[in-house]
């Protein structure tokens, strides 16, 4: 009987250390799929994003809806897919854009925009007028407009290229920009949805 008792232990203890390794490797799977790690390279999404800090990217946000305007996004860089960028989603598919000067108009709607860098709003390209967005194509801007490689420069971001939505910074803890990013979609709120 005792020994009954005995191997039936050892049997219920085997398939919990099975079992807890199965979980650990299926969480570790799920969070490796779900989330990706990121380390912000350049000054283009200042004061958001400093140089040199780790941000969680959420590889799932967009699994059951589109991309918003007001995301801060990592995405293979169109000219280059080997190389990642991050920025902000300014216009989706079917809005039509403007940018003259420092002015951003996204369908009629001037934005007004607290994430820009105050003490470098200046538009070192040319102007661009009524722009429609084309389906599966997204608009990005750096928060540091006067020192970002964007939308302006290179075109349209391919929603394949896409790989998540950047929310939270996790390094360095002294930089004064540790958490979640900030909310900035009432920017956008009276603009068609």
């Amino acid at each position: 009987m005792s020994q009954g008792k005995g191997f039936e232990r050892r049997y219920r203890l085997l398939r919990e250390i099975i079992e807890t390794i199965t979980l650990t490797l299926l969480m570790f799977l799920i969070i490796r799929f779900a989330v990706q790690n990121f380390r912000v390279d350049g000054m283009s999404m200042e004061p958001t994003l400093h140089n040199q800090e780790y941000i969680l990217v959420n590889k799932a946000a967009y699994v059951f809806h589109a991309p918003h305007r007001g995301d801060v996004i990592v995405f293979e860089y169109p000219p280059d897919p080997q190389v990642d960028y991050v920025k902000r989603i300014i216009a989706i598919p079917g809005d039509v854009i403007s940018v003259v000067g420092e002015k951003v108009t996204v369908d009629g709607v001037t934005l007004r925009e607290p994430y820009v860098n105050p003490s470098d709003p200046f538009n070192p390209f040319p102007p661009i007028y009524n722009h429609t967005i084309p389906a599966n194509q997204y608009f990005v801007m750096g928060d540091n407009r006067g020192n970002s490689s964007d939308s302006r420069q290179w075109g349209y971001v391919p929603r394949q290229n896409i790989i998540g939505q950047a929310t939270f910074v996790y390094w360095p803890f002294d930089g004064g920009n540790f958490g979640l990013l900030p909310d900035f979609s009432s920017v956008f709120a009276s603009i068609h949805q």
